[in-house]
């Protein structure tokens, strides 16, 4: 068993990190690695993480194979595809299908924390044009 410990939105000996690299296809945000990359967690097929966009910030809009499942936990804000945005806000679960373009945006002045589950082992987003 184990418990990794809160301090609000940061997680004690979890390390926050970049996003991606800078590239320009996303702003403000950031990530934890929560469960599932550590070798005492071998057993999990999956990682759990945490994304924090800063207010008036955004990640890639991209596609890829690998199914992902997000609650948002923090915030408000939108989640868009290629052309429709629909508003998000704690406690909502989003279920992003493989091959969906998305994009989290924390466009309601307040920063949009959210949990997500993906598998281990998946391939690598695409970028996609607006």
């Amino acid at each position: 068993m184990k418990v990794i410990r809160s301090s609000g939105f940061r997680w004690h000996g979890v390390e926050e990190r970049g996003y991606k690299s800078e590239d320009g296809s996303h702003s403000g945000v950031t990530r934890h690695r929560l469960l599932g990359g550590q070798p005492d967690e071998a057993a999990l097929r999956f990682e759990t993480r945490y994304f924090e966009v800063a207010a008036g910030g955004h990640t890639s809009l991209e596609r890829h194979q690998h199914p992902h499942a997000v609650v948002v936990i923090r915030g408000s804000g939108s989640l868009a595809d290629a052309g429709e945005c629909v508003g998000i806000r704690p406690f909502d679960c989003v279920y992003v299908a493989p091959d969906d373009v998305h994009q989290f945006r924390a466009d309601r002045g307040e920063p949009l924390g959210f949990l997500c589950v993906v598998d281990r082992d998946r391939d690598r987003p695409i970028l996609v044009s607006k």
